[in-house]
């Protein structure tokens, strides 16, 4: 058999990628008859870079004292214990506890589904906000200038986005780069307002009607403009304008009659936060339970805290707090749709491991993730016995926490095991994926935080 270059580094490529994610994505691959037809994710943003060392304590880890966190230390009374003799919790998360929970876990009953992941993060770290929440959401670090989403390609790759203009969309005030792309997906501030102005009535005029084909002439309103016949059809951006007006139409139509079903009430005793973040969370649910949407991402920002960041109650516990509550309050409310959620944090980098002059922490590098699911194993990653060795608080720069596992790694195994991606589509997905794999294989090994 003949086997030029080309094919030789392309075979090279797939077998390092095989070797760096390890079996578990050939397992999926061959379980998984609908690859991830019917799942679902959320996918929220920690604008800022938030403390993983206080909100994922390392206290098996001699150098978190009181010592270098003279007014953050969290003792160990008021911590919330994982159940592995090494890894807490701040009590402001004392809320995930419900989905934590699990005899093999920590002794105490529940369904066991969240991961706490830490030292997440990348080579090269940036300590700039902007250029590493660029990488975050693209999945391309180094590279400020990219701008097109990681959670983007996936939805255009695999959902059918020609045909389904709400499988994906922001709730958020302006559009996300994880989700941005060639093909329009909608930012919604809020579900109720995503609408032209008027009455009901004129505003369901003014939207009007699909052609009853594409391109056909019998279309009404804005809908039947936009998806029938195109005016100087080879004049360039024609399809861009036409497709833009017609995905953004077609979105408001189908969240405008999800709203028109009436207010939404959560399930389960589900209680979301008073906050602008608890109610994006509602408005998420809503969604999920009303619409063909399957991928949503949000923000909730405040995450700096440079100054007075706050030990038990402040700065930081609050916005802890308000995180824990949402997504208890998701766990309840869509117990029904839980085997097929996912709900997922990220935060572009960590903070200092020493407390700054000003009761804050500064810019650092490896942060926390925080996974939630019916699919999830819980427990803690990266923050035990064997991964996590006296004095790695300061591993970086003598500084900082330094990551062990990449964040391409971790949403990685999430396209794979939850979505059914199969190598060629992860190497699309988060791009280069394999060729970084089999550079940095302890950093892209599987933690295996869901099931396959």
């Amino acid at each position: 058999m003949r086997c030029d270059r080309r094919e030789f580094l392309k075979a090279g490529a797939r077998a390092a990628l095989a070797g760096a994610i390890g079996p578990w994505l050939f397992r999926r691959r061959l379980a998984a008859a609908d690859p991830g037809g019917s799942r679902k994710i959320i996918f929220i943003f920690q604008r800022g870079g938030s403390d993983a060392v206080n909100a994922v304590i390392p206290r098996g880890d001699p150098e978190y004292s009181a010592a270098n966190r003279p007014t953050l230390f969290i003792p160990e009374a008021a911590a919330l214990d994982l159940g592995n003799g090494f890894a807490q919790l701040h009590p402001a998360l004392a809320s995930l506890l419900e989905i934590y929970n699990a005899s093999h876990l920590n002794g105490v009953a529940g369904p066991g589904n969240l991961a706490v992941l830490h030292r997440i993060g990348y080579e090269g770290q940036s300590q700039s906000h902007f250029d590493s929440q660029q990488y975050w959401e693209t999945g391309l670090p180094g590279d400020p200038a990219f701008e097109e989403g990681m959670f983007y390609r996936q939805a255009a790759r695999t959902m059918d986005l020609p045909n389904n203009r709400l499988a994906a969309a922001a709730l958020a005030s302006t559009q996300m780069v994880a989700l941005k792309g060639r093909q329009p997906i909608p930012t919604i501030r809020d579900a109720g307002a995503f609408a032209f102005s008027g009455t009901a009535a004129e505003r369901a005029k003014f939207l009007g009607e699909l052609p009853s084909s594409p391109q056909g002439a019998d279309g009404e309103g804005l809908l039947g403009l936009c998806g029938g016949p195109r005016d100087a059809a080879g004049k360039p951006y024609r399809d861009l304008v036409y497709g833009t007006g017609l995905a953004l139409a077609d979105a408001m139509r189908i969240v405008q009659a999800a709203v028109a079903q009436g207010p939404y009430e959560p399930a389960n005793g589900a209680l979301y936060p008073s906050t602008g973040f608890g109610d994006r969370l509602r408005q998420a649910a809503m969604l999920l339970r009303r619409t063909p949407v399957r991928v949503l991402g949000m923000n909730i920002g405040g995450w700096d805290t440079h100054v007075n960041q706050g030990q038990v109650t402040g700065a930081q516990p609050n916005l802890l707090r308000d995180l824990a509550q949402g997504i208890q309050a998701l766990s309840r409310d869509l117990a029904d749709q839980w085997a097929d959620l996912l709900i997922v944090t990220m935060s572009e980098f960590g903070r200092t491991s020493i407390e700054n002059g000003s009761r804050g922490t500064d810019h650092a590098h490896a942060c926390a993730v925080l996974v939630a699911g019916g699919r999830v194993r819980g427990g803690a990653y990266n923050c035990d016995t064997s991964t996590w060795a006296a004095g790695d608080l300061f591993s970086a720069q003598g500084r900082y926490v330094r990551y062990r596992t990449d964040y391409r790694a971790v949403f990685g195994e999430i396209f794979v095991r939850h979505f059914g991606d199969d190598a060629a589509l992860l190497d699309a997905v988060i791009p280069g994926f394999s060729s970084e794999a089999a550079k940095r294989p302890q950093a892209f090994a599987s933690l295996g935080f869901l099931e396959g």
